[in-house]
């Protein structure tokens, strides 16, 4: 199946203490149908010292945040939306806005 939400997508978050925040994808998890978006989620962690390198300390960084919990941004609508799939005529399947019938790919 077709990822709806991919890798340097821009997202905007719908739930949670970070709704309305608007980020880019750095990373997806399929098996665990999570997303690590820039800038959304953050929390510390506290890091022990591994070398003069990386002193150590209360580190701030973002953590895999649920993929429910985020709309697709439509450049377009500049609004978050729910997308469905087509099938272009030379066989390829796209990613499509519900709201404006863009292709988002």
């Amino acid at each position: 199946m077709a990822a709806r939400i991919r890798r340097n997508d821009q997202v905007e978050v719908l739930s949670g203490r970070d709704r309305g925040v608007r980020g880019e994808v750095v990373a997806v998890n399929v098996r665990e149908n999570r997303a690590i978006v820039n800038g959304v989620n953050l929390v510390k962690r506290h890091q022990r010292p591994t070398g003069p390198q990386n002193p150590g300390g209360i580190i701030e960084r973002e953590a895999p945040i649920d993929l429910s919990n985020l709309g697709l941004v439509c450049n377009p609508c500049g609004s978050a939306v729910r997308v469905k799939f087509n099938q272009l005529d030379d066989g390829r399947k796209v990613r499509v806005c519900i709201k404006c019938d863009e292709v988002m790919d």
